[in-house]
């Protein structure tokens, strides 16, 4: 499958989509198809233009799926209507993606790319935000 498919099919799975914060942001799909290398948060900060001395973190997918993807017993009726949602978006990034990761990059406002590797050895994932102060 070709990374222009997958960049639909995120497309159309994180449609609607926000993620949770002080600020909600949409999840925007992208795709570098000129890179091949490994990532490392060197080469996202190049990737994404911001300042080399930019903190980055790690975290794994399901983490940060964990209280949107999965019912959790403190979501309202809103919340517990887009798990299913949100468990599309997760599933539709696992079954297109290879070693995906999760960069944060920021301290209050975060940037948050979700990127893996397609079929074909580009990146590609969805973008979005966080705020948290």
């Amino acid at each position: 499958m070709s990374y222009v498919e997958i960049t639909a099919k995120l497309k159309d799975a994180a449609n609607g989509l926000y993620m949770p914060s002080e600020s909600e942001h949409p999840f925007e799909p992208f795709v570098w198809s000129d890179v091949k290398e490994t990532l490392t948060p060197e080469k996202m900060l190049e990737l994404t233009g911001h300042p080399q001395n930019s903190p980055v973190e790690t975290v794994n997918l399901p983490d940060l799926f964990k209280n949107l993807a999965y019912e959790q017993e403190w979501h309202d009726d809103k919340q517990k209507e887009n798990v299913g949602k949100y468990k599309n978006l997760l599933e539709t990034i696992e079954n297109n993606l290879r070693n995906v990761q999760v960069y944060r990059i920021g301290k209050r406002a975060i940037d948050v790319y979700i990127v893996g590797k397609t079929e074909e050895g580009s990146l590609a994932g969805v973008a979005t935000k966080v705020v948290e102060t």
